[in-house]
């Protein structure tokens, strides 16, 4: 049965807890964690992103995340926090639900990059 993106963005919301700017900002401050931007790079140019995060457009994610790939990016670890941002919130519970079904337990949203502005430097 063909899944719509109402659909996926359903699941992918039940999956994958959305949490606010103040948990995120408290989550980093305690350590392991990797803050995942997932727009793709001339969004990033235009707006800057959040301090120490890991631009990884939603296209790369897997590739990026699988320490199979020979894409792989050292700063995904399966013991990490990751906290995902995107422009709006949809790309960031659709790479969520991505990374909990390759096996990363502790996955959260935190929405746009907007729901941030001025609780992290950029």
């Amino acid at each position: 049965m063909a899944t719509s993106v109402k659909q996926m963005l359903e699941a992918a919301n039940a999956a994958v807890p959305k949490i606010t700017s103040e948990q995120a900002s408290e989550m980093i401050k305690n350590g392991n964690t990797l803050v995942l931007d997932v727009r793709d790079a001339p969004e990033v140019a235009a707006s800057g992103k959040i301090a120490g995060a890991v631009n990884v457009s939603r296209g790369m994610l897997e590739f990026r995340a699988d320490p199979e790939s020979p894409y792989h990016d050292k700063a995904f670890d399966k013991g990490k926090t990751v906290i995902l941002y995107c422009a709006s919130g949809g790309r960031s519970a659709l790479a969520g639900k991505l990374l909990k079904d390759m096996g990363y337990e502790k996955v959260f949203n935190v929405g746009g990059f907007k729901d941030w502005t001025g609780a992290v430097e950029k």
